[in-house]
């Protein structure tokens, strides 16, 4: 219980104000689909986190973090561009060829790859030596911070234009790919 209980509590501090909230947040507002979006996380962090506990050190020892900072510093231009891409009818259920739960699994999996939290599983991973309970915990961590953004970002968006979101989250994302850049 003590290894759920850790790995629960350190992701759960780690995510809050983090760029996956921020994403958990806009896709709230664009899809309205809680309960998608949610889902979608936890497909994609169950994934990303059992892979971080699993291979998380043998990768690390693979690829250069030259390399690895290259390709996260792209992705966060790449979701800086992509959040201020209008769709072409958002009130359209299939205004997005994925829907809310592929789009939030796919944009998930990808945006945690070489996150402090991936990289927190793997510590844990490594001090308890129980890849099971560690994964488990990680991922409710992951739930419960970005799920406070689903439920409670629709009452935010409701109050603030949703351009000036996208304009917002827009600038985080290039700041983020920055200061990769910057401390690689």
């Amino acid at each position: 219980m003590e290894i759920l209980l850790n790995s629960f509590v350190l992701v759960a501090i780690a995510e809050m104000g983090d760029k996956t909230q921020l994403l958990a947040l806009v896709l709230a507002a664009k899809y309205k689909k809680p309960w998608h979006i949610i889902a979608g996380i936890f497909v994609a962090t169950l994934l990303n986190h059992g892979l971080a506990a699993w291979a998380g050190e043998w990768i690390s020892k693979l690829v250069p973090m030259q390399y690895l900072t290259w390709l996260l510093a792209f992705t966060f231009f790449a979701f800086a561009i992509w959040i201020l891409i209008p769709d072409k009818d958002e009130s359209n259920e299939g205004s997005m060829r994925w829907g809310a739960f592929w789009t939030t699994t796919v944009l998930f999996f990808f945006a945690e790859i070489g996150d402090k939290t991936q990289l927190a599983t793997v510590a844990l991973a490594a001090q308890y030596n129980n890849l099971l309970l560690v994964t488990m915990g990680t991922t409710l961590g992951m739930l419960f911070s970005n799920g406070l953004a689903v439920v409670f970002g629709e009452k935010l968006t409701s109050r603030i234009p949703m351009k000036w979101i996208h304009y917002v989250t827009s600038l985080i994302y290039v700041l983020f790919g920055v200061g990769i850049l910057v401390s690689g």
